[in-house]
């Protein structure tokens, strides 16, 4: 009898390993020996995410693998699932283990996605006939990891959960490639050369950004004014503000004559209100709300602090990184209980609550990971400075913002001050910090604007009904526009994306799935929209191109623009999991949907909207002046070529030259001058690097000058 053990990556198969008395690593498995959990041989091996995907369309039939209008649909009749070609080595492994299984142990994540990648595998592998177990575990801690192999269940049970994934998966494979073909094959009939992605995440994403963009451009500011008092009192002086708001300096004038407002009023303090407040430290950080903090704190992209976190937990340094999840189990707390002497050394806090609090450890509300803390491996100081600048602001966030629960609440006096001048009611409100608590973790961060505003210097002590002097002045300001998004800002509007929904069912929805995209795949979402250019990020302000117009202008009052769609998609898929719903159903609806767009779409794209934004994209593409023939010379993609291609020309430029990557500008000046500047870092045959100049020779070839003999 043997048993395989199959996880979703090598780490988490390690993990499973360390429970076991015994191990011995071999290529793409690990053999583990330990006769209280399985008896006779046990395998542990792993996929590396999906081994398993669908097959690409010109496998179904040839004419699928042309780009045109008239292939579309494209829509087997029974889709194909394949062993992804990078990593069939793997996937032979996992399969000669599971040939052999008597018993097949799923520990892939606890979740959807993770019934999906083991079933997938599974059945590909021709296994799906053995018996199968299911381990669900929300910590890999190795006493729950041994918990969960004591406590298996039946592999039957999560079948619905399969078929649910399985159908959002060819789903979105749909989508894609039907509607990314459609809207390029339609845009390009009006002049771009380019290729349009489209997805269920990314183009309503990309709408997003759209949408704010139009509100900022839209924007008329308008002059408002507001009402002060400089108020003297006896122990010192303050500012104070009327509440309203006013469209003239008429009406301004009209409410200081009415209540006999002179430069120097006799006031009172009406009310005078002081309460000592507190505040509990924030939520453990889900990988969202790290991402958002870090791009707000240090400009970090949500992309590289995945990319920084990954790191770390592959080093075992903090847990799994890809959770949006803000709870702990009781394990992880215990554990981080036993350090606490460690992190207050390493610190310097106090500590003032050392039992389980709600809001942090609820073993409950984890469903498939926990929230993102530091492992129990522990890090001294010398360790910590000798990580990179980007690892060690991560890794302190994570341990600050984790130890912060046991540290004091913050708290701090607020005042609120109501002046009357003749009948006119100022107020101004101002705090007091009393104990820095859980905040003197973060001290050494950069301060955000709001709380440089907060320290400000505090009121002067006044009493009730105290008379004072009041000079009332207005203050003329202009409204301001929406500002761009940030990429952490993003990150978060992709979470709350269901707000503007109007459905009330499909807003709890997306609330109960938290928006559109995953904690896995969002930041890999703005990359994808980065690298298909409909976005640029400069100075961590994200702006949409003429490119992502155009998409935009084109998909506009289409579910495709819409988080709704992910609403109607989860409302069915929820029914699929509880088994009152069908994928056959399903799927015939997306077919419905496909043909419905592929018939209403040529009607979106006569826009004035998109026509403008197609002339500024084609002014984009051009690089220069052909040498050979004098047409232009544009982006090709994967190189750069002379329109007059159709007419004979064959003038073109590569993109990378000798394995170095040529700048635009340099191939501007290449065309201009005839000549680029001195490029570094070409590779010659022999593998060693050198410098050079581009230039065309008399016949327009490309060839290379050397600034000096070597």
């Amino acid at each position: 009898m043997s048993t395989v053990i199959l996880a979703e990556k090598p780490n988490q198969a390690q993990n499973y390993a360390a429970a076991f008395q015994k191990q011995t690593t071999k290529k793409g498995y690990i053999e583990v020996e330990d006769s209280t959990l399985f008896q006779g041989k046990v395998y542990i091996t792993w996929g590396f995410g999906h081994l398993v995907q669908l097959q690409e369309p010109s496998k179904y039939k040839e004419e699928w693998g042309k780009w045109s209008l008239d292939s579309l649909p494209v829509l087997p009749e029974r889709y194909i699932f394949e062993v992804d070609p990078s990593k069939r080595v793997q996937f032979n492994i996992v399969k000669g283990l599971l040939k052999e299984a008597s018993l097949i142990v799923v520990g892939t994540d606890s979740d959807r996605e993770g019934q999906n990648i083991a079933m997938s595998i599974i059945e590909l592998a021709g296994a799906a006939n053995k018996p199968i177990k299911r381990l669900w575990i929300n910590s890999l801690e190795t006493d729950e990891i041994i918990k969960g192999f004591k406590n298996l269940r039946n592999g039957e049970d999560f079948l619905p959960m399969y078929e649910e994934a399985r159908t959002r998966q060819i789903s979105d494979w749909a989508i894609g490639i039907n509607f990314s073909r459609l809207y390029t094959c339609l845009i390009q009939q009006k002049g771009i050369k380019d290729a349009f992605s489209v997805g269920r995440v990314q183009s309503p994403t990309l709408y997003l950004i759209y949408k704010r963009q139009q509100e900022i451009e839209n924007f008329r500011p308008e002059k408002f004014y507001e009402l002060y008092a400089d108020v003297t009192a006896e122990k010192g002086v303050f500012t104070a503000k009327y509440s309203g708001r006013f469209k003239s300096k008429e009406e301004v004038s009209s409410l200081i004559q009415q209540h006999n407002l002179t430069s120097q009023t006799s006031a009172i303090i009406s009310k005078l209100d002081k309460q000592l407040k507190k505040q509990k430290a924030p939520k453990l950080h889900s990988l969202s709300s790290l991402q958002e903090k870090a791009n707000k704190l240090w400009k970090y992209s949500p992309s590289s602090v995945l990319k920084t976190v990954q790191n770390l937990y592959e080093r075992k340094i903090v847990s799994y990184p890809r959770t949006d999840c803000h709870f702990i189990t009781d394990a992880e707390f215990n554990y981080l209980l036993n350090d606490l002497d460690h992190y207050k050394s390493l610190l310097g806090f106090e500590v003032a609550y050392t039992e389980p609090r709600k809001g942090y450890i609820e073993g409950k509300r984890v469903q498939e990971h926990y929230a993102l803390i530091p492992t129990k491996k522990k890090l001294n100081q010398a360790e910590i400075d000798s990580l990179s600048s980007q690892e060690k602001n991560i890794y302190m966030e994570i341990v600050c913002n984790t130890m912060a629960m046991f540290a004091p609440d913050y708290e701090y006096e607020e005042t609120n001050i109501e002046v009357d001048a003749n009948g006119l009611l100022f107020s101004r409100t101002g705090k007091v910090e009393k104990n820095l608590g859980w905040k003197a973790l973060f001290k050494s961060q950069p301060k955000s604007e709001k709380d440089n505003e907060e320290n400000k210097a505090a009121l002067p002590e006044v009493k009730e009904q105290e008379n004072v002097l009041a000079k009332v002045h207005d203050k003329e300001g202009v409204t301001t526009p929406p500002k761009p998004f940030t990429e952490g800002q993003l990150i978060r509007a992709m979470k709350t994306a269901g707000s503007e929904v109007e459905d009330n069912e499909e807003k709890a929805i997306l609330k109960t799935t938290e928006g559109i995209g995953t904690e896995a795949t969002r930041s890999e979402i703005l990359e994808v929209l980065k690298r298909k250019s409909y976005i640029n990020v400069e100075k961590n302000k994200v702006q949409i191109t003429s490119k992502g117009v155009i998409l935009c202008e084109a998909i506009k009052g289409t579910l495709l623009a819409s988080p709704e769609m992910t609403a109607k998609w989860e409302l069915y898929l929820k029914k699929i999991g509880n088994r009152q719903g069908t994928q056959k159903h399903f799927l015939s609806s997306i077919e419905k949907f496909i043909n419905h767009l592929i018939v209403e779409a040529p009607k979106s794209l006569s826009s004035d909207v998109i026509a403008v934004n197609i002339e500024k994209e084609m002014k984009q593409d051009v690089i220069g002046v052909c040498p050979s023939c004098k047409k232009n010379v544009v982006d090709k993609g994967k190189f750069y070529g002379c329109e007059g291609y159709s007419d004979g020309c064959k003038f073109t430029l590569p993109k990378t030259y000798l394995k170095k990557s040529i700048s635009e500008p340099n191939i501007k000046k290449l065309l201009q001058k005839r000549k680029s500047n001195e490029i570094k870092g070409f590779v010659s045959k022999n593998k060693k690097k050198f410098n050079a100049i581009l230039i065309l020779d008399k016949e327009n070839q490309l060839k290379m000058e050397f600034s000096n003999s070597k």
